[in-house]
């Protein structure tokens, strides 16, 4: 064969071959691959959530305003504007926040893996994003990657890597929040998309995941916010094999689409757990007082008891469990909270004796 037909030959091979790994569906993965793809997940059980944003240094209170269940809420609880509740970027300076003290919590607690809010509903992100100027790199804390260094922890500590990422962003231009005629206020859970800007956001989305998988090595993209009405089921599927083609080792939680309905790669109840075992994969995130993010006033804390019978009682049924910590302003994890997962992490080892 002359060289120009090896060169043709060859190009057309490779050609071929992009095509054909464009082509794979990772909606119809096999039941084999998908059972090996989840088995470091399914053999972890048991893992640490991290509610982190600038709503920590806040603590449920602003001008002295408690109202709101929630912390990292407090933005909509108490209806503040994006371009004042934008300032507190200004002030959000986590000096004391260790990520190595963290993963060396977590595997006290008996934990194999942790997920951390890289971007909550508030649009603020942890790290320092190509595609945004709310982060962590205009803010006090500039010159540090919290997401990298959380990262890294995990790696030198042997524990899996996850990012939570918001759909909603209360911040991006491309959304507003939905006024409640009857109530007579912004329903802060559902924002509206601009027209003609769908596509602008979902872009940038893409363009952020990437980051986090590219960069930080995510092994789980733990989604949230699916119920906002412009979000489609179409966008979770053409999302999830986004994803799944930058890294096709990673894991999706169901949220990425409507959760009511999809449930790849594993449900997620949310502050409850099934009475039996389910068909699919699933992993339940509580709190371990009331709050996600940091709450000065919320003293609802859960026994360690409580907290390794939840663990059981979940891992038995076949499920995860994923137990949250909120950090306060400072970076600290709350004394109390460290207190419980260092009392499971010993009934655990007891257990295992």
């Amino acid at each position: 064969m002359q060289k120009k037909q090896v060169i043709l030959v060859t190009l057309l091979s490779l050609i071929t071959f992009g095509f054909a790994q464009e082509q794979v569906n990772y909606l119809e993965e096999s039941e084999a691959d998908f059972t090996k793809r989840m088995q470091w997940f399914t053999d972890a059980k048991y893992g640490m959530f991290i509610h982190f944003g600038l709503y920590s240094q806040l603590g449920g209170i602003y001008k002295g305003n408690d109202e709101g269940r929630y912390a990292e809420w407090i933005q909509g609880n108490q209806n503040i504007s994006s371009e004042e509740y934008a300032t507190l970027i200004n002030t959000w300076n986590p000096k004391d926040f260790d990520a190595n003290n963290i993963v060396k919590l977590a595997k006290k607690a008996g934990m194999k893996y942790l997920v951390v809010t890289t971007k909550h509903h508030e649009g603020f992100c942890l790290w320092d994003s190509e595609y945004t100027d709310f982060d962590i790199a205009k803010s006090p804390m500039k010159g540090r990657d919290l997401v990298k260094e959380l990262a890294d922890a995990c790696k030198k500590g042997g524990l899996h890597f996850g990012t939570y990422y918001s759909i909603i962003d209360w911040h991006h231009p491309s959304q507003t929040v939905e006024y409640n005629e009857e109530e007579k206020r912004k329903n802060w859970g559902l924002t509206t998309m601009k027209d003609g800007r769908k596509e602008e956001y979902v872009t940038y989305m893409k363009n952020q995941i990437k980051e986090l998988v590219e960069n930080y090595d995510s092994e789980i993209i733990w989604f949230d916010a699916d119920w906002t009405h412009w979000w489609t089921e179409e966008d979770g599927n053409d999302l999830y094999q986004y994803i799944r083609t930058l890294k096709p080792s990673v894991i999706i939680n169901n949220r990425v689409s409507k959760r009511d309905k999809f449930k790849k790669d594993f449900g997620t109840p949310e502050q409850f757990h099934p009475d039996s075992t389910l068909k699919h994969y699933w992993e339940a995130c509580y709190t371990m007082n009331d709050s996600w993010g940091f709450k000065i006033k919320d003293t609802a804390w859960k026994s360690p008891e409580v907290v390794y019978q939840k663990l059981k009682d979940i891992n038995q049924k076949g499920g995860n469990f994923l137990l949250n910590i909120g950090p306060d302003g400072d970076g600290n994890v709350p004394k109390e909270s460290a207190k419980i997962l260092k009392q499971v992490g010993k009934m655990i080892a007891k257990e295992e004796k």
